[in-house]
């Protein structure tokens, strides 16, 4: 495929991966549970590894190879071809789709929250999470793509399903161990009775600014968090203000769950509406991390990606590990040296808040594209007045700026990532009441799948408006 075609199939299959968290919350949360959603993703996820593995092992699977010479021209692929790439696509996006919403509220489950030490753990634990989780991607991004990239793809795609083979064993081994928590409905439904209540009541007049008169019903098994009456968005307390009409059974509890609804569900809406201004200011965040994943490549194709005066070269997908890097070496210092330096001064646990934290990470993401514009300009400086150091089929010249020049951008870029996504996803998990984590956790990757879409049409929109400059 040709570059833009390619980054914008990658970026749409990003985008439906993570919008497709929202299905998987919804189905976890009504009906299976974080445990046995986590289970049927992880192995769809193997599946479509090993899928994907084919399409480079057996050769009616993909087209032949292109030629090296200048001019050549190269097969696509056919019909059939393309249906079986897809068709290992939406199994890695169920499995990533289940993975995504469930894992990181699972691990935390593990956790006590009524105690100082969980409280604690939490905390450390989105941390670590995300570090374990970037070391991973800079596994994947060095050594994994080196393979495909010098060696063999049968081999570097077969390595990804080798390793989710490995995940699965060692998840369903300790399956015994686990804390697993019930489904105990998805909030999705509640939401959506909130509102088609408050629309059919919008007349209804509201008495005071308390909770006082409104329908405050709350079962008795009822295990999550109780979150107290606000005065934010008042016309969604028309939901549950009790009128004549509206029957009750005989533990208190609605007669029709479409004519009534509690405080407690209509609070848990406001939550969902205070958290959009975060959600789309990081999906902003999110589109210029994509930006830096995808068209830094490009820029490092068309650069001296040479390691000194030797002749090896750093794969071009191998250097977002710098942007992995960067998360990496800076969370465990967050974590041990700032966050106590911090606790000290401000009295927080966190050392500063959730939205502080995002804030500084949107901060490094306008410092990083500004860092990025730079040195797109001085390469293309560099190509066009400096002798160059061939041309790459199909690709172009190849400037003599050192690759080398793309490192700042990905750094801080990635920084920006530790502050302000470890931030979001913490954010997200603690205005939630427990019932709402997997929601939240969805909520986290549809930004990155809104992000995803955005990139798309900004590449396209580019490449269309500048294809004839």
């Amino acid at each position: 495929m040709k570059s833009i075609t390619a980054a914008t199939v990658v970026n749409i299959y990003g985008g439906t991966s993570n919008f497709g968290t929202i299905v998987a919350a919804f189905l976890c949360d009504s009906y299976f549970g974080r445990y046995k959603t986590l289970s049927f993703a992880m192995i769809a996820c193997f599946l479509g590894s090993v899928a994907m593995d084919l399409t480079a092992v057996i050769n009616q699977l993909h087209p032949a190879k292109c030629g090296k010479e200048i001019g050549s021209v190269c097969k696509g692929p056919s019909i059939g071809q393309i249906m079986f790439l897809a068709g290992a696509m939406v199994l890695l996006v169920i499995g990533a789709g289940g993975i995504r919403p469930c894992n990181l509220p699972f691990g935390a489950d593990q956790f006590n929250p009524k105690t100082k030490e969980g409280k604690r753990g939490v905390d450390s634990f989105f941390n670590w999470y995300f570090f374990t989780f970037t070391f991973a991607q800079m596994v994947s991004l060095t050594l994994i793509v080196y393979v495909q990239s010098n060696v063999s793809w049968s081999i570097g795609l077969a390595i990804p399903a080798i390793l989710m083979l490995l995940g699965c064993i060692i998840f369903f081994a300790g399956s015994k161990l686990y804390v697993k928590v019930k489904a105990s409905g998805s909030p999705i439904h509640s939401i959506t009775r909130v509102i088609v209540v408050a629309v059919k009541k919008r007349r209804l007049k509201l008495i005071g600014s308390s909770s006082e008169g409104l329908y405050n019903y709350i079962a008795k098994d009822f295990k999550n968090s109780k979150l107290s009456h606000t005065n934010q968005f008042r016309c969604l307390d028309k939901a549950a203000i009790q009128t004549p009409d509206d029957k009750l059974n005989i533990d208190g509890s609605p007669a029709d769950l479409w004519k009534l609804c509690s405080v407690q569900q209509v609070e848990e809406v406001k939550c969902v509406i205070r958290v959009l201004p975060v959600w789309l200011s990081a999906a902003l965040f999110y589109l210029a991390y994509i930006q830096q994943t995808t068209y830094t490549i490009f820029q490092s194709l068309q650069s001296d990606r040479r390691l000194g005066s030797g002749t090896f070269q750093i794969p071009a997908g191998s250097y977002m590990v710098f942007l992995m890097l960067g998360m990496t070496i800076f969370i465990p210092i967050y974590d041990r040296v700032l966050v106590p330096f911090l606790r000290k001064y401000t009295g927080r646990d966190g050392g500063i808040t959730q939205l502080q934290r995002v804030g500084a990470g949107l901060f490094l993401c306008i410092t990083s594209m500004l860092v990025s514009a730079a040195v797109e300009q001085h390469r293309r400086t560099v190509a066009f007045t400096w002798p160059t150091l061939g041309v790459a089929p199909r690709k172009g010249a190849i400037s003599s700026m050192s690759g080398m020049w793309l490192i700042p951008q990905l750094v801080l870029m990635g920084i920006g990532d530790a502050l302000a996504g470890v931030g979001q996803m913490e954010f997200y998990y603690k205005q939630f009441p427990e019932n709402m984590r997997s929601f939240a956790g969805s909520l986290y990757y549809c930004g990155i799948g809104l992000a995803s879409y955005l990139s798309s049409f900004l590449l396209s929109a580019v490449h269309n408006i500048t294809e004839g400059s």
